[in-house]
This record gives C-alpha cells, structure tokens and sequence, in this order.
C-alpha cells in the first residue's frame, strides 16, 4: 500500500488547538483560586491533642483541665442517653473537635464553608465529626454538645447500616432530623420552643406537617422538637426510632401507617388537636393586652428585631435587624415615633467579619452619644465604638487574654464597661478601664455569669449567674446576683430557684431589679424589690419577652428608669415595644414558686415508655470518668478518605474505527481537623493515551493558604480528509478512494504552585506560579474503499508531531467580595479583582486585569455596575499563537454573539464584522436593574420556593482593540478602516432562572446598536450567573 500526501489541515488543527488552549489559560480563571468569593481566614494556628474516652477522640487545644474533664464527662453522658434510644453504638471511638470559643470554631477547617454567628456546631457525615466550639454558657456548650451527638448517632446510622435496610436521607424531612436533636437534648420541658407553639395556636398559622417540610417561614429544629415530643409522649419514646428508620425507608406517609396505625394527614391533624387542646386554656384572649407601643415590627424593619438597648436619656433604641433582608445591622430609631435614624453599619462597608448579635446586645454611653457593642474581627471578638451623629464605627478594641466577649454594659460615671468574657472556655464578668486600657478580671467561678448591669452610682453590678443542678431538676438554671466592687463580694437573691432568670436591670434609684424569667411557663417581666423581697409581675403575655434564644438579652431601660425597650415575640417575628414604667399592671408573684407546665409541649403526662424526659432529669451535676478510661496522645495528622465521587466507572468500547477505554474516579483526602488537604482526579476516556491525572496538596493550617498540585491533561482534536490512492489487493494494484482520519492529541503537562493570604472574610490577595510543557502525537487512520464503495479494511500509522513547548506563568491578585447573592445573582455589596500576571515561554506577554462591580440595593430593586478592563502587553511570537480575545460573549456585552464576518452589505445593519469585536485589549462597562420576579415571599414579587427568577433591564458597553489601533467615537462612518475601533453599544431585557441551585440560565432579548439597533431584536441565551 502507498500512504497519501501529508495533509496541512493537521498542522492548522495542532497551531488552532495550541491558541485556543493558551487563550483559556491566560483568560480563564485559575483552577487554583476563587475568581471572587467570600475567604474563611485562619487567623490563628491551634496546636491540639487527643484526648481517648470509651466511647470518643476528642480533639482539644484546652488547658484548662477541669473544663476538658467536664466536656469528656457529659460526651460519654450523652453518649449513653442517646445510645439506649437509637439502640445502635459506633464502630470505633467517634471524633468530637472542641474549639475555645466560637472566633476560633469559625477558623476551622474541618469543613469547608463559612460558619455564621448562629451555628452552634456542625456534624459532618464522611469522618462522623462533631465540630463545635465552648460556648459562653456551660448549658449552651452542654446542650449543643447532646444535640450534635444525635445527628453523630443519625449518620452512623445512615451510612453503616446494613446495605439491604435501603435507608434515604432524602426521604426524611429537615424537621424530623433536627427536631429529633432537639427533643433528645433537651426534652419536652422547654419555655422556649412552646412560646413558638403558643404563638402558632394563638394566631391560628399551626403549620400541617407537609407545610413544615415544604415552607421555611416553620422553624425545623422548633416545631419538629414539638413533634417528636408528641409522638414519644403519646405512643412511647420507644416508637420514635422505628418512626424515623421506616421514614428513611419510605417516607414519612407510609412510615406513620405502619407504626403508628394513620396515614400522615391524620397524624398532621392530631398533632395540630394536641396543641391546640393542650395551650388554649393559657390563652386568655385573642390578643396580648401590651405595655407600651409597638416601635419596631415588621412593618418598618424586619422578622428579626433583636438587642433592643434605649438610650440614657430615653430618645434613641439601638438594635439589631434584618430589616435589609440581606443582612443583619445594627440601627438606631428614635424612641417616640420609630423612625430609623441611621443604620450606623452595613454589609458594604464592613471590614470585620461580623456582629455578635445572637445573644450579646450593647449598651450606651452616659451622655446618648455613643454606643458599645461586639463584633468578631482578626479572629477574636472586639468591642466596637460607634458615634451615634456620625453613624460609623470609629474605634475597635481587643480585651487582651479574653478572646470571647459578649453583653457590655457602659458605667454611669463614664469610665469603664463591664462584659462577660471567655478566657480558656470559662465565662466570667471582666472590666475595662476606658482611660488606662486596663482590663480586670471581677469573677472566678467555673459556671458562667453573663448579662452585667449598672447601678446608678457605678458601684454595683447585677448579673445571671449560671447554677448546675442535681438530678431531679433541669440540668441548668440562671440566678441573679449582685457583686459589690468595692468588697468584690457575690450576693445571690433568692428568687425562682431552678428557673431561667435573665437579664437584669437596676431601676433608677437602685432599689428594684428589673429582669425576665420563664418561672411560669412563659417569659415575662418582673420586679423584685431589694430591700425588701417583694416580687411583681409586670406582663403576663401569652408569647414572652425573649429574643432569639433564652441567652439573648431582650430588655433595657432608661437611666432615669422612666422607659423601657423590650422585645416581644408574636407572629413568628421579633417585635420592639417601648413602655413608659407606669404602663405596666403590676401583679403580686411569689418568688418561691415555679411551674413550666405552660412551658411543657404536649401532651403534659407521658403516656407511655418515657425514656427522653426520664434520662435528662436524672443526669448528675458533675461526671467523673476513671483514669483508667481516659488517655491523652500527641496529635499526628492521618489522611483519611472525605469524599469519593459516586460515578466511578470503567467500560470498554469497540468499534470500527476504535476501541476506547472509559472510567474515571475523584476523591479527596483530609486529615482529621482539615489542615491538610489532598485531592485527586483519574479518568480514561479513549484509548490509554487519553489517561488523565491530577493530584493537589492544599495546607490550610494559619494565615496564608497553600498548595500544589500536578496533572496530566490530554486535549483531543482531529481532522479529515479524502483522496485516492492504489493497494494491492490480490497481487494487483487497485485503485480505490481513501477516508483519512487523523486523531490529533496535545499533551500538557503542569505543575503549579499556589498561595492565598486573607486578611478577612472579604479581602485576600492571591499569588500563583505555574510552569506546563506541551507535547503532540498524531495518529493516522487509513480506510480503503473500492470504486464501488466497498470497503476493504484500513491502516493505522503514527504520524511525525512537531515539537513541544514549555510555557510559564506568574501571577498576583488583589480580590475584595462582601457581595451578597440573591437567587440568580449579587443583590448588595461590591466585588473588585486586580490581577497581573507575566507569561514565558511559548509566549512572553504580560496582562492586567481589572475587574470592579458595585450593587445598590434599593428594596426591591438591586442596581448594578460592572467596570471591566483586560489587556496583553508585549512580545507576542510570529506565530500568532495567541488567539485574540473576544468582546462578544454574552457574559461581556449582550447581542453581538451572531456577527458574521461580513454584515456590511446586509440591509439595514451598520457596518459591522468580527474583527470589530477582537482585539489584545478590552474594556467593558455594565448597568443592570435587577427585579426579583419569583422567590421567597420578602424578597420577589411572586412568592415560590422552586421557581426562583429574577426580571433585568440592561445596558452593556464594550470595545476590543490592538496596540497601534485608532479609537474612533463616530461610528457611523459607512467604512472604518481596519484599524479603527469603536465602542459597541446594546440593550434589552432578560430572565434569570435558578435551576434548582444547579443552573443558572438567563434568556433575553437585546438590541445592539452597532448592528441594526431597535430593528434588529436579537434572542439569546447565557448560561452563568449574573455578574
């Protein structure tokens, strides 16, 4: 046989696969780096230990001994309680990673995500980790300590079980896992989560339980603690493993019939009747009869109205509020009419990480100018100064040695701030001497002391002191109790005992304690009398006065003791109410009596097998684990399976022109507390030249973030040809016609080398150096085909490739993101990304980039800026192997994607081709007015929870250019010379849909000006988020 002639169209193919490939990796986004996106910084480097119980590793950086010895009691408590429920155990010692304070629990990199100011901890399912930090309070750290440990027992049961069970967690609503936490950590006697229920019966919106597994407006972990209550208490807390198993198997309709003998909608309005039976005959009335005016609602801020802290002399309230909807500021309103004064911080401008406002509120300065409250900044948190005329943080301050504040209260002199501070995982009040910079240390006590308050005279401090109860009583209780500065003596008041006593305030004259206190069931305001004893009740709601836990503070008052702000609970909402103190019904109360019956979820007796509310009442004040049980060991770090992708696969194929081998595999490696990273990629889709690897090592462990990785990455081209030729077939040369296939391969090889340095969550810079060497292999397929057609079998040969090339990179960024996402795009804040970057070798160019977006968001409409520049800068080879870039993808300008290389002659459209789209250079400016369409109720127009789109007016701006081109403004010139570039103008409308959180499409119809303008709609689509 002869071979044909060696076609140029495979040298072309090779020379157009090598631009394109550089093109993407000098224009594309590094496979190393975010091109945006929030930072999760470590700003702290912990050195932990292992400490080995029966039943865990606990994994630790704590010094103080008996904190850890506490902590390893109650794991191996919960562990038995829970145990004895789910009737199933763990394989091996299960892992719980303890941080000292939540600053610190939010560096962690055990899991990947950012962790906010509400996450009390989280259990991550491959390695079964429960990851959490020591709250302020020892029952906060307790009951999240039991809590997690149930979703620990969820997973193991979930992904160790016997295979053929056929158990899906998709088949078990969010409410039933969480609510199962809650319920077996904290029981049926809970004020907290009946206040919830109170308020869902008195204003008739008791959800049925499909509406709690399709609506968000039901809080999970409240009303699915109320459930499991209800089903352990009715039919046996025995009942409720086999419940939640059958779930699992076949959701929750089937599972309630089988075990429970209904179907779900009758179980649904079971449930509903035991609410409602149970709390009507506590409320009294259709409506709370309420002290003072409603300040703030939802009406003029937002669900969430928390911390509410009036001003000395009376005419300001600062609070917390979601009011924005995006986030969570902090504002000021004035006390008489409610208008808001100032939001004195917001989402775009900050520099710290976040507020605490979950439950630490702030307090004022003595003359109603500034206000202090706690924010978490560098890792720590900070008090925070605010200047009330100027609206701005002006000062933030660390409490040296005392990582975790929260609560401070500003003495009436002027001179100090006393706080609650975590020091090594122990809470006690500390002060802060505003002139030396001083910081003392007032208590010693191993349980916590939180919420301090002044007395007028600035000698006294009033506080909750946290007790730890026998066996018999709630676990935990909160006393008051009042420290004498000038004695530092400690002198409990009496009052409540075994109750959630909060929040205390002195009156004016120092000779009453305001507080609140869930003695009755409920949460209300009372009066306690020093001198005396005497106690009133000064509110009797049928919801409470709470804020977001039972920790958070939810009152103050003025320090002429005239008015009150305090929040109020109604309607799934937080309100702020504001009351001059002669508007209160004072009612005698008996300070020696407590009742949470009203506090209970029904029904109020357990009428069959009572496992949860019988173990949380008989747990000991303090558990004790032998010598003999414990050890401690050094940590190493060991690499263990995270993740394993769910397509592995290997097939074969054959056919006439090949056979190929199909297979591919990913899985990542981390160490136990995710300091070190590794991943790696395998697949084969072809023959075993198209084999692809990479490997990446990422250490995560300190301020700058690192890593390396290495790949093999095979990039497929071909191309075709036919012609003639003669073979000799049957000892004579016969003439036939010839198919020739080429299989082009370009081989890269990369190793890169990357580091990141966050200096917050919203800020980092970037600095990447890769090097890639490129290789090519050509194979040729020969197939004959006689005259007639038919076939007669082939050749295959390897043909000469030209030789490789090496390429290198350098690069550095500056990225800032405190952008905040809506359903298809950013809706408030800015992103910006300065980046440069120096190529060698196959190409020696530099390029700059400059990227900078900027949302307004103005309810509801979001208006957005987007300024983009980019240029190569340099020598560029004879060759032309860089592609040029292009202007007319429809995530740059909208309505250019259908330009043809000659549209001069069309009717109608402007002078216009491809090449005025191309260009080593250009910049791009973007204006869009972004509607929520269909979404969440307080965000869109139409409420939906699948359909989530967003309605976008835009005008895009664009030009692309080359060194030496002349910039034109006039573009109506009939023919432009080549070198004559000018802007490109379009318009229009568009949809962005949110596929599920998969996919984001957007349609639209634009009008591009530079090529027929409004008489030329142009239909496109676009497949990523908005910018």
């Amino acid at each position: 046989m002869s071979s044909c002639k060696k076609n140029t169209i495979s040298v072309r193919v090779i020379r157009l696969l090598f631009a394109v490939l550089t093109a993407w990796l000098i224009t594309g986004v590094s496979s190393d780096a975010q091109y945006f996106g929030r930072n999760k910084p470590g700003y702290s480097s912990f050195r932990f230990d292992v400490l080995q119980t029966p039943a865990f590793e606990i994994y630790h950086y704590m010094k103080n001994d008996s904190l850890l010895k506490t902590i390893s009691g109650w794991s191996e408590e919960w562990f038995s309680i829970h145990q004895k429920i789910f009737r199933d155990t763990f394989e091996r010692k299960n892992p719980l990673i303890f941080y000292n304070n939540h600053s610190d629990f939010q560096q962690t990199n055990a899991v990947s995500g950012l962790i906010g100011t509400g996450t009390g901890g989280v259990t991550e399912g491959m390695k079964n980790r429960v990851i959490m930090p020591v709250a302020l309070t020892l029952s906060q750290t307790d009951h999240t300590l039991g809590h997690e440990l149930v979703h620990a027992f969820q997973f193991n049961m979930f992904l160790r079980s016997d295979t053929t069970q056929k158990y899906s967690m998709n088949n078990i609503p969010l409410w039933m896992i969480e609510g199962m936490a809650e319920y077996f950590s904290l029981g049926s006697i809970d004020p907290n989560t009946a206040m919830w229920m109170r308020d869902a019966v008195l204003n008739k919106d008791f959800p049925t339980l499909k509406q709690l597994s399709s609506d968000s407006k039901y809080f999970p972990y409240r009303y699915g603690q109320a459930f499991w209550a209800m089903v352990g208490k009715t039919w046996g807390d025995t009942t409720i493993m086999p419940l939640f198993r059958k779930t699992a198997q076949y959701g929750l309709s089937k599972a309630a019939d089988t075990i429970l003998g209904m179907d779900e909608k009758t179980l649904s309005g079971a449930w509903a009747s035991a609410m409602e039976v149970y709390y009507r005959p506590y409320l009294k009335a259709d409506a709370d009869e309420l002290a003072g005016k409603q300040l703030i609602t939802t009406e003029n801020g937002g669900r969430i109205n928390i911390s509410p802290a009036i001003s000395p002399d009376g005419k300001y309230v600062a609070f917390f509020s979601e009011k924005n909807i995006f986030t969570l500021d902090l504002f000021v309103a004035d006390a008489s009419t409610g208008k808001i004064i100032s939001k004195v911080s917001g989402a775009a401008a900050r520099t710290y990480d976040d507020f605490n406002y979950v439950e630490s509120g702030g307090s004022w300065s003595p003359d109603s100018k500034k206000y202090v409250f706690v924010l978490f900044s560098d890792g720590i948190n900070k008090l925070a100064f605010v200047d009330i005329k100027r609206g701005r943080i002006t000062r933030e301050v660390a409490m040296r040695g005392v990582p975790a504040i929260s609560n401070p209260s500003w003495s009436p002199d002027s001179k100090k701030i006393v706080f609650t501070g975590s020091s090594e995982g122990i809470s006690d009040l500390y002060l802060y001497d505003l002139m030396s910079g001083d910081i003392e240390k007032l208590t010693d006590d191993f349980t916590s002391n939180i919420h301090p308050s002044w007395s007028s005279d600035s000698r006294t401090i009033v506080f909750s002191q946290e007790k730890m109860n026998a066996s018999g009583h709630r676990k935990f209780s909160y006393s008051l109790a009042m420290l004498d500065l000038s004695t530092r003596k400690v002198s409990e008041i009496d009052v409540f005992e075994g109750a959630y006593n909060m929040n205390p305030v002195f009156s004016a004259d120092d000779s009453h304690i305001y507080f609140l206190s869930d003695a009755d069931g409920f949460r209300n305001m009372y009066k306690y009398e020093i001198a005396t004893g005497r106690l009133l009740r000064l509110t009797s709601y049928m919801t409470g006065i709470s804020g977001i836990t039972p920790w958070s503070p939810a009152m103050s008052w003025s320090r002429d003791g005239n008015k009150t702000a305090y929040n109020y609970y109604i309607k799934n909402s937080y309100h702020i109410l504001v009351a001059d103190g002669d508007e209160f019904r004072a009612e005698e109360a008996d300070g020696s009596v407590v009742n949470f019956d009203a506090g209970t979820l029904p029904p109020l007796e357990h009428l069959s097998v009572n496992l949860i509310d019988s173990a949380l009442y008989a747990r000991k004040e303090v558990v004790q684990l032998p010598a003999d049980e414990v050890k401690e060991l050094p940590y190493k770090p060991r690499f263990k399976l995270d993740y394993i992708s769910n397509n592995a696969s290997v097939g074969v194929s054959s056919g006439i022109y090949r056979n190929n081998l199909g297979g591919s595999v990913n899985m990542i490696f981390s160490d136990m507390i995710g300091d070190n990273q590794l991943y790696s990629s395998l697949s084969l889709n072809g023959e075993i030249y198209d084999f692809a690897g990479q490997a990446a090592y990422v250490r995560q462990k300190g301020r700058i973030k690192w890593g390396t990785a290495v790949s093999h990455i095979p990039y497929r081209a071909g191309s075709m040809a036919f012609g003639k030729d003669s073979v000799l077939l049957q000892g004579e040369m016969v003439p036939v016609d010839v198919l020739q296939l080429d299989y082009i391969r370009m081989f890269e090889d990369n190793i890169t080398l990357y580091a990141s340095l966050p200096f917050s969550q919203v800020r980092r810079i970037e600095a990447t150096a890769s090097a890639s060497w490129y290789y090519y292999r050509i194979d040729r397929f020969n197939y004959y085909y006689l005259l007639n057609g038919y076939n007669i079998g082939g050749t295959r040969e390897k043909m000469p490739a030209p030789e490789g090339s090496s390429y290198q990179q350098l690069s550095f960024a500056y990225v800032k993101d405190n952008s905040l996402f809506g359903m298809t795009a950013p809706m408030q804040g800015g992103r910006a990304r300065f980046q440069v970057d120096k190529y060698f070798g196959a190409t020696q160019i530099f390029t700059g980039l400059i990227d900078y977006r900027q949302y307004i968001y103005r309810k509801p409409f979001t208006f957005a800026f987007r300024l983009y520049n980019y240029g190569m800068y340099g020598k560029v080879t004879e060759e032309n192997v860089l592609q040029p870039l292009y202007l007319g993808y429809p995530w740059l300008i909208r309505g250019y994607e259908n330009i043809s290389y000659n549209t001069g002659d069309t009717p109608g459209l402007a002078s216009l081709n491809i090449s005025r789209l191309n260009g080593t250079r250009m910049a791009v400016a973007n204006a869009e007015i972004r509607f929520p369409f269909s979404g969440p109720e307080r965000l869109a127009l139409i409420k939906s929870k699948w359909f989530l789109t967003d309605l976008n007016l835009f005008f895009d701006a664009g030009m692309a250019w080359n060194r030496g081109d002349k910039i034109i403004f006039n573009d109506q010139e009939s023919h432009p010379a080549d070198n004559e570039k000018f802007p490109l103008y379009s318009t229009g409308a568009s949809l962005r849909i949110n596929l599920f959180g998969y996919l984001i499409l957007e349609p639209y119809y634009a009008f591009p000006f530079q090529n027929g303008g409004f008489k030329n709609g142009v239909f496109g689509l676009n497949f990523v988020p908005g910018w």
